[in-house]
């Protein structure tokens, strides 16, 4: 393919264009849905084509097609310049890239097991004994369990020299119960909601989720709940287990640091950010006990990569040290900007059909020193929640409420009772500053969200976090009165 890519760059060489790349991306999707006991969902898809990106009179222009053909790689190039010469007309700047050096490389993410090689029946038979563990349990209405798998191949060629190609392979899986007693409805998930958690990783990750050990103990949990009280309205000190931090992380940190937000290029769908330049380097975000990294070097993690989709190394830097914010996620168009040297690796496209925008890599929590059991046993009231069951997030990533599957209050350093229906409200900065203790790396856990969306049209992109649970004092629950 990458003589193809090339035969398609040489048709971008016109006077006006500054630049160009081509990506040809291959992906291999299979998905596997059961419920109540039957299959729900087989489902296989490939999706095989190529997208030109270049920059003529100082604008951006895009096309893409699924045809591989040295006569569509022409006309394919000849609309990115016509679209890319109308969009000049409307441009407030000039486009200007950060310089980048030219990498000529192949990058193989590894795994042990090949989850396409196994076969079907095996993988269904699996997700269908895992449902009927739930279904086992007296109460459980509805039970639902699911896998999920991609192979993706990739190449980036560019007018500055550089070829790069890449493959992975990314799997997920996981299960919830729902339980149902008139009006009320209690569900638990595992190992997280939305799917379960996924990793860049072979069918050994699959494997490593012991789905069937914990199938009948998540079930049992949901019809608890039914008997349990509500959660109080209170402001109260609340300790956050690990699977809700990777979404409290991803919103109200991962999503106001993409710099495209913050110059309003993002602000049509899903909102700008309260991360303004003049921020950077001196707002306290958190308590100094707060540390977020982007990290797109973890190997296995959704959220990692060799390159982005311009061609830039994936990287690891802060995003807020010791609670004060120093860093964004930018491109190589918005870091001269802001007045960086470059790209810190961040651009991607969820498909060779799309143009790649700033997007999170793995955004983690860094570890503190202190164990969960330690968290629970200095509170002497206060609610220890979990598992995300719903969010709600201003345009600015400002003001946010969250919701969770399970909840247990906290009496002087003990876990007492298991309440439902917990839900927290806050204001980012104001929430993170009364963050006063961090679990340690014994704690520390990563997870895969694989349908972060962005754009318009909108892009799903994977993404990871990696997160221990935290403790945050003064946080109202409950309903906001």
């Amino acid at each position: 393919m990458e003589e193809f890519a090339k035969k398609v760059l040489e048709r971008c060489s016109v006077d006006g264009v500054s630049y160009a790349d081509v990506r040809f991306v291959e992906t291999r999707f299979e998905e596997l849905v059961v419920k109540n006991g039957q299959p729900e969902t087989i489902k296989s898809d490939c999706k095989i084509g190529f997208g030109v990106r270049l920059i003529y009179n100082g604008a951006w222009g895009f096309a893409s097609s699924s045809i591989l053909s040295d006569e569509e790689g022409e006309r394919v190039a000849k609309l990115a310049i016509e679209i890319a010469k109308a969009s000049a007309y409307l441009k407030r700047r000039d486009v200007i890239l950060a310089p980048a050096k030219p990498v000529k490389a192949k990058h193989r993410m590894p795994f042990e097991i090949d989850p396409f090689e196994v076969p079907l029946e095996e993988r269904l038979s699996l997700l269908l004994r895992v449902d009927e563990l739930m279904r086992s349990v007296e109460g459980i209405q509805l039970s639902e369990a699911s896998m999920s798998l991609w192979h993706q191949r990739k190449l980036f060629v560019s007018t500055e020299g550089a070829a790069i190609e890449q493959e992975r392979i990314e799997v997920g899986a996981g299960m919830t119960a729902t339980a149902v007693r008139g009006s009320d409805v209690q569900r638990r998930s595992y190992p997280a909601a939305h799917g379960g958690n996924f990793a860049a990783k072979g069918y050994e990750f699959i494997l490593s989720l012991n789905l069937e050990e914990h199938a009948r103990r998540i079930a049992m949990e949901a019809v608890q709940l039914l008997d349990t009280e509500p959660c109080p309205s209170t402001v109260t000190t609340v300790i956050i287990g690990s699977n809700q931090m990777a979404l409290q992380v991803h919103e109200s940190c991962g999503h106001p640091t993409e710099l495209d937000r913050v110059f309003g290029t993002e602000a049509s769908f899903a909102g700008t950010s309260f991360l303004t330049p003049d921020k950077l380097g001196n707002f306290e975000y958190g308590s100094q006990i707060v540390n977020i990294v982007a990290d797109a070097t973890i190997e296995g993690s959704l959220g990692s990569f060799a390159y982005d989709d311009e061609g830039i190394p994936g990287q690891r830097f802060h995003l807020v040290k010791e609670g004060i914010f120093v860093g964004y996620l930018a491109s190589r168009e918005t870091a001269p900007l802001i007045g960086l040297k470059g790209s810190n690796g961040t651009m991607r496209a969820e498909n060779y059909n799309a143009i790649p925008l700033i997007r999170m890599t793995n955004i983690n929590l860094e570890p503190g020193d202190c164990t969960l059991e330690e968290m629970i046993s200095d509170v002497g009231e206060g609610i220890f929640m979990d598992t995300n069951k719903s969010w709600s997030i201003d345009d600015k990533r400002l003001n946010f409420q969250f919701g969770c599957e399970i909840a247990w209050l906290i009496r002087n350093g003990r876990l007492v009772k298991m309440i439902k229906n917990p839900t927290y409200t806050g204001i980012t900065y104001e929430f993170w500053r009364n963050c006063d203790a961090v679990g340690n790396e014994s704690e520390w856990q990563l997870w895969g969200l694989p349908n972060c969306g962005k754009g318009e049209p909108m892009q799903t992109m994977h993404v990871g976090h990696g997160v221990p649970p935290a403790r945050f004092r003064n946080v109202r629950v409950g309903v906001v009165k």
